[in-house]
């Protein structure tokens, strides 16, 4: 019984192996080719057709065979740690992001990490189980502390990930970061907007200093910033809070 167990286990890290690494492992002995190769194409073919999907222009940029041929490494190098299929997409952003030794030299795209976060970050919002802010009164946002809603995230990025694509490669990053906000509507779709950066910093001073309300937010805003038009500033800021509110993104505590 024992040896059976032992020689069962063998067979099956010899077939997960050549699943894995067709290239450098061969089939279980005993098995038929034939039917190693049916199961060898068919985790390759639903691995290609989950991620695909996900990441369409780092598809379409790539080309086909390096497509396959990053495919092919992460599902040799990495892993998973999920069982979950919808998953698999943000541990593949993950594995990519670690800078793996195996992604050194195939010649790759300088953005290609930070496009396929921002492809993934479509998948990874519209599957946040985060509840949305509930509704609040629009004068509060001047006199209370303010709070991010879980379902608006801002990013930012060397690259300006929002406009790669086939026909616009640059090999530099941006002059200055790709501000973005990245949030779900009540009806679940995903939208995008570009943050300017006092946007971004306001944003960011929630975290920051939730204690402060928003009045004492855009005036601490104000001095990092060094405006000299104190009144105007603010009431630009008071709209710009408003809008947020309106979208969902900001709400009083």
């Amino acid at each position: 019984m024992v040896k059976s167990a032992v020689a069962l286990a063998a067979q099956q890290q010899a077939l997960t192996a050549y699943l894995r690494d067709p290239e450098h492992c061969a089939p279980p002995a005993g098995m038929d080719p034939a039917r190693a190769r049916v199961y060898r194409e068919l985790v390759f073919d639903n691995l290609r057709s989950l991620l695909g999907s996900t990441f369409p222009v780092v598809r379409s940029i790539l080309g086909e065979p390096d497509w396959c041929r990053l495919l092919r490494i992460f599902l040799r190098e990495h892993r998973c740690a999920t069982p979950k299929f919808g998953e698999i997409a943000g541990e593949f952003v993950a594995w990519m992001a670690s800078a793996p030794a195996a992604l050194q030299d195939g010649g790759w795209p300088a953005f290609m990490v930070e496009l396929s976060h921002y492809e993934w970050i479509e998948m990874a919002l519209q599957q946040a189980e985060a509840e949305p802010l509930p509704a609040s009164d629009l004068q509060l946002l001047w006199y209370r502390p303010l709070r991010l809603s879980p379902l608006a995230w801002p990013l930012a990025y060397a690259w300006p990930v929002q406009r790669l694509g086939p026909a616009w490669q640059p090999t530099t990053p941006g002059e200055a970061p790709t501000l973005l906000l990245i949030r779900r509507d009540a009806d679940y779709r995903v939208r995008f907007c570009e943050l300017s950066p006092l946007a971004w910093r306001l944003l960011q001073r929630l975290a920051t200093f939730p204690r402060l309300p928003g009045r004492d937010q855009l005036q601490g805003l104000a001095l990092e910033a060094r405006v000299d038009d104190l009144d105007t500033f603010l009431a630009n800021g008071l709209n710009l809070l408003r809008q947020m509110h309106g979208q969902g993104v900001i709400g009083p505590v």
